[in-house]
This record gives C-alpha cells, sequence and structure tokens, in this order.
C-alpha cells in the first residue's frame, strides 16, 4: 500500500501548486490588463492575453492532475490518464488563436503608433516576471515526468520570457522616445507563443493518436525482446502512450512449443526488461509456437515489427 499512497499524495501536492498558480496568475492577469489599458501599452496587454492562457493552462492542468487519478472504471478501462494530454492539446490551440489575434494587433499598431507610458509597463513587467517566475518554481519538479503540467510549465516560461522583453522595451521607450518598440515587443510575445505552443501541439497529438511515445525506440525495442532467453523472434509490435508517462506495448513472440510454465518465465523475463530499460509496464505477449505454427523459424525472421 506504501506506493499507490505516496503516488495519490504526490498528485495532490501537484494539484495544491497548480491551484495556488492558478490564483495568483489570475489576480496578475486582471492586474495588468488595467494597466495596459490605462498605459496604452499593447505589449501589456497581448501579455494579459498570454497570461489569461496561462490561467487557463494551468486550470486545464489540474483538470487533468484530477481526472488523472481517478482508477479505471467499466467504460475508462484503462482509467483517465489521456484527460491531462487533451487538456494540454487545448491549451496549445488555445494558444495559437490568440497568438495569430496578437499579431493581426501588432500589425495595426505599427501602422498608427500611440504613445505609451513606459514606467507603467516596467513596474507591471517586473511583477509579471516575479509572479511567473514563483508559479515556474512551483511546478518545475513535475515538468519532466508529466506533459500536462510542462504545458502549463511552459506556458510559464514564455510569459517570463514575454515580461523581460517588456521589461527591456519600456527602458528603450523611456532613453529613445521610440513608441514603435510596443508593436514590436507585441509581435515577438506573439510568435514566442506560437512557439511555446508547437512542441505541446506535437506530443500531445503523437498521444492522442497513439503514436511511438517520445524517446522510445521502436527497433531497439524489438532488438531487447529478442535478445531474452528462448525467444526466437518478435514481430507486429505496437507501442503507444495512455498518458504522458505511461506507455503500453502488445506484440507477438515466436517461441518454441514449450509447456505453459515455461512460457510464463518468457514473459517474465520479456516484460522485465521492457519494464528496466523502457519504462513500459502495460504489456499484452501473445506467443507462437515454432511446432504449433507449422512453418520454420526462417520464415518469422524479418517478420513486419
Amino acid at each position: 500500500m506504501k506506493g499507490p499512497v505516496l503516488h495519490d499524495h504526490h498528485h495532490r501536492d501537484t494539484g495544491r501548486a497548480l491551484i495556488w498558480s492558478l490564483v495568483f496568475t489570475g489576480l496578475f492577469v486582471i492586474v495588468e490588463a488595467l494597466a495596459g489599458w490605462s498605459a496604452h501599452s499593447l505589449a501589456l496587454l497581448s501579455d494579459a492575453g498570454h497570461n489569461f492562457t496561462d490561467a487557463l493552462a494551468l486550470l486545464l492542468a489540474w483538470f487533468g492532475v484530477y481526472y488523472g487519478r481517478k482508477p479505471p472504471d467499466e467504460t475508462k478501462t484503462y482509467g483517465y490518464h489521456r484527460a491531462g494530454v487533451l487538456a494540454a492539446f487545448v491549451n496549445a490551440l488555445s494558444l495559437l488563436i490568440l497568438s495569430g489575434y496578437i499579431l493581426w494587433e501588432s500589425y495595426r499598431r505599427w501602422r498608427e503608433p500611440r504613445q505609451v507610458d513606459e514606467s507603467t509597463m516596467l513596474v507591471v513587467a517586473a511583477v509579471g516576471l516575479a509572479v511567473n517566475a514563483g508559479v515556474m518554481w512551483w511546478l518545475r519538479r513535475e515538468r519532466g515526468s508529466d506533459i500536462n503540467v510542462r504545458s502549463a510549465w511552459v506556458h510559464m516560461f514564455g510569459d517570463a520570457l514575454g515580461s523581460i522583453g517588456i521589461i527591456v522595451g519600456a527602458l528603450v521607450i523611456r532613453y529613445t522616445g521610440w513608441d514603435r518598440v510596443d508593436p514590436l515587443l507585441s509581435a515577438a510575445i506573439g510568435a514566442l507563443i506560437i512557439w511555446t505552443a508547437w512542441d505541446i501541439i506535437k506530443e500531445s497529438l503523437n498521444i492522442l493518436l497513439e503514436g511511438l511515445p517520445r524517446g522510445i525506440d521502436l527497433t531497439s525495442v524489438v532488438a531487447a525482446m529478442r535478445e531474452c532467453s528462448e525467444v526466437l523472434d518478435v514481430h507486429d509490435v505496437h507501442i503507444w502512450s495512455l498518458g504522458s508517462s505511461t506507455h503500453a506495448l502488445s506484440c507477438h513472440v515466436l517461441i518454441q512449443d514449450v509447456p505453459p510454465s515455461a512460457s510464463e518465465s518468457i514473459l517474465r523475463g520479456i516484460n522485465q526488461v521492457l519494464a528496466e530499460r523502457f519504462h513500459i509496464h502495460h504489456t499484452t505477449v501473445q506467443f507462437e509456437h515454432v511446432n504449433c505454427a507449422g512453418c520454420p523459424i526462417e520464415n518469422y525472421k524479418g517478420a513486419p515489427l
């Protein structure tokens, strides 16, 4: 029982971090939007929009963590692992839509520049940098193992870079008076949003389409299985992700015509290799016996993976 209890506690800590991050980010969105309107700064308004999607990302990430820890049931026999992946995909799509709007507004502001209050830009961007840095610190432990939390962390990282850019832009406006730096910053933030979202879209879509998990090489997995004792050949191999860090495999394994007790030990050896070397813990292995198949082993060599 110790493992499941610790795992559940781990998810509860992640959920609390996401909730507090959502509260601080939501409050900052309101402050930054009001400040951007008052200072006539498109860069601040764009960053407020970016922060709003950050808040949405955190909310969806929390939902993903909540549903991800729900146990399997009669209709969701694998559980709810992909709830977080779906949330990450929706997050990334919302970012692309927002970035398109920001780029269009930047173009309009470039053609018709407006005077900007650089002091407000400077103060609000500095506060924003502190908020985003704090949220990134809270989420730092989970970003490597959960695409959903990593999606939220990437949102925050991109917005922290945006805050740094606004600080630099405010200083440029203060010392040069060049107001067109404001739409330039907005366009840069829009491009940054696209960059931060694209990787999440690719990975989450790959999981939803049951593609090969990131970091796993199909040829290496098959070669490792073929090295297992008593395994003659492996084919019809399929590997996919149930969630961001939960992988599954199904395959056919050719062995000699042996009694069930012997095939059980072969299965344990295969599962041990898959778990230790590739972190694949959900497996479905169908054994094929040489004599039962009625064909020499040469017919199986080089069969499609």
